[in-house]
């Protein structure tokens, strides 16, 4: 330990002699340890630039990481973003399908609906057709049934007729004509007249129907009297009664 007190009195007698040690040397020795300090600096300094670099690495490579892992997430979002348009325009492009075979799918029902309607508006009109030809047959058969009773009736009457007609023309100085009509007969009589034996009167008997008439009469005779012959043939289908009235209609004309 130094203490001045002591310093100060070794120190008086040296100031005196020339040969006394000097007072520099006379002075104790301080280790203040630069030396161990400055090594200590020297390392301190070394390990902080270490870390300094380190550090500088470190954050050049965290931010070179990022950059990259930005750069990537950029790749990312134009690739997911490019997928996803992607996937929109397929999707646009299913939509419009399904719409498009929905509109078809729609147009074929209605075709489907529209076939349906005309198969069944064509077979009810088959099964009317099929009825009115049913009803028509049935009608031509029970036609065909009374025209063959009928011509049945007609040649039994006719083979009935023929003495009881040749009489009738015999007696009522008669006979019968055609007139270029179908269902037409025309009756002509003589010896009406007495001063003239050989004149002829006649009419015309219209048989196209169930009922007669008279179409036609030379000379003219009373239409009312010529109706009540007409009706009376109608209602009792004797032409021989007929015939002589007629024959009397037209005796009274031309007197």
């Amino acid at each position: 330990m130094f203490e001045p007190a002591v310093s100060t009195n070794a120190m008086r007698p040296s100031l005196l002699t020339a040969d006394a040690p000097s007072m520099a040397d006379s002075l104790p020795s301080i280790n203040f340890g630069f030396d161990d300090l400055r090594d200590r600096m020297a390392h301190f300094t070394e390990r902080f630039d270490t870390f300094i670099a380190k550090g500088r690495k470190q954050v050049l490579e965290e931010r070179n990481r990022f950059r990259i892992n930005v750069a990537e997430l950029h790749e990312d979002q134009r690739l997911k973003t490019r997928e996803i348009d992607n996937l929109a325009l397929k999707s646009s492009s299913h939509a419009q399908t399904i719409d498009k075979e929905a509109a078809e799918t729609a147009e074929m029902h209605a075709a489907i609906t529209s076939i349906t309607q005309q198969r069944d508006a064509r077979a009810q009109h088959r099964d009317r057709i099929r009825s009115e030809i049913a009803a028509v047959r049935k009608q031509i058969a029970q036609r065909l049934s009374a025209q063959q009773q009928h011509a049945k009736a007609i040649d039994e009457q006719a083979q009935m007729n023929v003495p009881e007609l040749h009489f009738w023309q015999t007696y009522l100085c008669m006979r019968i004509e055609g007139t270029g009509t179908v269902d037409r007969l025309r009756f002509v009589f003589t010896h009406v007249d007495e001063k003239d034996w050989e004149r002829e009167v006649c009419f015309d008997l219209d048989t196209e129907k169930k009922d007669y008439r008279v179409a036609g009469v030379k000379p003219r005779v009373d239409a009312e009297q010529i109706d009540r012959c007409v009706e009376s043939l109608n209602d009792s289908r004797d032409l021989g009664p007929f015939l002589k009235r007629m024959r009397e209609l037209l005796t009274a004309a031309v007197k």
